[in-house]
């Protein structure tokens, strides 16, 4: 069984999506793949849901949250490497597709990896702002690639204050 809940944000309507247990689904109500792994949820209160709002909550009133709800992560092993390696890009900071691309080759033994790939895997992102994919910009500090649109991008960098680009960031791999 799949449940939803709503929530307000400052910058547009989510959804929230759980199993009952864990959170398996967070999306901007604008986003491109929104809900796109539900069936038919129902609406209903539950522990992983206040845990998740008090999370927000925190969030959106510029507090960097010192705990995470717990999340299942739906997808294919390569996008669950991918999104498990976002989820360490810290609060205020950016990193590159082609940075993820390198590290995901180096760590594979391949001479490199498609920066697309990655962003194919980012933009199939289910649980948003937990999983930072929005701090994923392009090689030249261009934001691109946002499942809910470049200008709420744009707005969570913002809000974050992140630095135009860190490419300093080291990625480890075997979080992945």
């Amino acid at each position: 069984m799949e449940y939803i809940k709503k929530y307000q944000s400052p910058i547009g309507n989510i959804t929230m999506a759980s199993d009952g247990e864990s959170l398996i689904g967070l999306w901007f109500e604008d986003d491109k793949y929104y809900a796109d792994i539900l069936k038919e949820p129902v609406e209903q209160d539950l522990p992983v849901f206040d845990q998740t709002i008090a999370w927000l909550n925190l969030y959106f009133d510029g507090i960097v949250p010192n705990f995470c709800p717990p999340i299942k992560m739906q997808g294919t092993p390569f996008q669950r490497m991918i999104w498990t390696i976002i989820q360490h890009i810290p609060y205020g900071e950016t990193i590159t597709y082609g940075d993820i691309a390198k590290a995901i080759a180096k760590y594979g033994n391949k001479k490199e990896m498609s920066a697309q790939a990655v962003g194919g895997a980012i933009g199939h992102n289910h649980i948003a702002l937990i999983i930072p994919s929005h701090r994923v910009i392009g090689s030249k500090g261009n934001l691109k690639g946002y499942a809910s649109g470049v200008e709420k991008k744009k707005k969570l960098l913002l809000f974050e204050k992140a630095s135009v680009i860190n490419s300093s960031m080291r990625i480890d791999t075997r979080l992945a």
